[in-house]
């Protein structure tokens, strides 16, 4: 009985010991359990703060680099119209000159009328020349048409009387043919004398020096007192109805694109002033020395355009559409020219282009933008590829 109580004691005993060992066991994974879910979550808050922090510091970066950007003038680049133009220079001269000289047998100049940048009618007298002895030639002939004449009417009153008496047989018909061959010779003594006289009066005429067309006198070269004739070359020059030209000096390659009618200014040389003109005349030659050709260009008088004197041309020759910057929103390189442009994150980058027309309103850029670009156009030269800026839109004016 002893031993059997023993022996449970014992059994009892034995399970209370596994089953405090399996206790332990199963409190030991428990708390590992919680240390491991513990430590995760340090790691995790750990580096979630990390992230945080380097976030913040990457936006606080980009916040005080964004402040800190530079402003620049950018123009959004469209599409105008775009006239194409070549520049030409030349000289300045009357569109039809005509040189005046001594059209008669010339004399002693006594008055001279007109000068330089008076305009004329066609006729007016430019000069008077001396026609003394002339106008007493002219009297001469005068005087022997009227001789001429009596003797004629004398003629004919004998002619007359012989018609009367022939019939009753007291003059023959010889002696009547013959005075009427007397009266016929008479006639015709006054016709001579009246043609004579006529020239007299138109020599006399010519004595004066008169303009052929109405226009504007440009040169004189004649004196009272000076004695002129046939040689004596050219007296004055004039410009037929004021009409000026320049004759623009353009290459082999550019009087291909241009045609009679073709648009152009003038601007003589040392002036503001623009003349608007249009080609009326194209060389047909090619000079073999310097390949260029002359193109006439008609413009109206203007007291500042002067014969001999130079001038610059601008002649349209095409128009199209194409981006419009101004000058200081070109630059240049030894690879050509080019523009910066702001992107969409506000990030300065480079763009090769092709350069255009060159006008007072800017460049024309002929290849390189599409359109709708935004164009550095003041302090290019101060920025870097890859610089962030801050851009400021400047209105186009129209």
């Amino acid at each position: 009985m002893d031993n059997r109580g023993h022996e449970i004691a014992l059994d009892v005993d034995d399970r209370t010991m596994v089953s405090a060992t399996d206790g332990d066991a199963s409190r030991r994974k428990r708390v590992f359990l919680i240390l491991s879910l513990i430590l995760a979550v340090v790691i995790l808050a750990g580096a979630y703060a990390a992230f945080s922090v380097m976030r913040s510091g990457n936006e606080g970066d980009a916040a005080t680099k964004g402040r800190n950007a530079p402003r620049v003038t950018v123009l959004v680049a469209s599409n105008r119209s775009v006239e194409t133009i070549l520049s030409a220079t030349g000289s300045v001269a009357a569109r039809r000159e005509m040189p005046v000289g001594v059209v008669g047998e010339g004399g002693q100049v006594q008055r001279v009328l007109v000068e330089p940048g008076q305009w004329v009618k066609q006729g007016q007298v430019l000069a008077v020349i001396d026609r003394d002895v002339q106008s007493q030639q002219a009297e001469a002939l005068s005087a022997s048409i009227r001789v001429a004449q009596a003797d004629a009417e004398l003629a004919q009153a004998e002619l007359a009387r012989a018609e009367a008496l022939v019939s009753r047989g007291f003059i023959s018909k010889a002696d009547l043919d013959r005075k009427r061959a007397t009266r016929d010779a008479a006639q015709a003594r006054v016709r001579v004398a009246q043609a004579q006289y006529r020239e007299s009066l138109a020599r006399n005429a010519r004595l004066n020096i008169v303009a052929p067309a109405g226009g504007l006198v440009l040169t004189r070269d004649v004196e009272p007192g000076q004695i002129v004739g046939a040689g004596s070359g050219t007296l004055f020059r004039m410009a037929r109805d004021g009409e000026m030209e320049m004759l623009a000096r353009l290459s082999e390659a550019d009087l291909q694109r241009v045609s009679v009618g073709t648009r152009a200014t003038v601007t003589p040389v040392g002036t503001d002033l623009t003349i608007t003109g249009q080609v009326w005349q194209i060389s047909p030659v090619v000079d073999p020395q310097t390949r260029q050709g002359t193109v006439r260009i008609s413009v109206p008088y203007h007291m500042l355009l002067r014969p001999g004197g130079f001038a610059d041309a601008r002649l349209i020759v095409g128009a199209g559409e194409a981006p419009m910057l101004p000058e200081s929103a070109v630059q240049s390189s030894p690879d050509g020219s080019y523009v910066l442009i702001v992107d969409d994150k506000n990030i300065v980058r480079r763009r090769n282009v092709t350069v255009g027309t060159v006008t007072d309103q800017g460049v024309a850029i002929a290849g390189g933008l599409t359109g709708g670009e935004k164009v550095v156009i003041l302090a290019g030269s101060f920025l870097n590829i890859g610089d962030t800026v801050k851009p400021v839109v400047q209105k186009v004016t129209p």
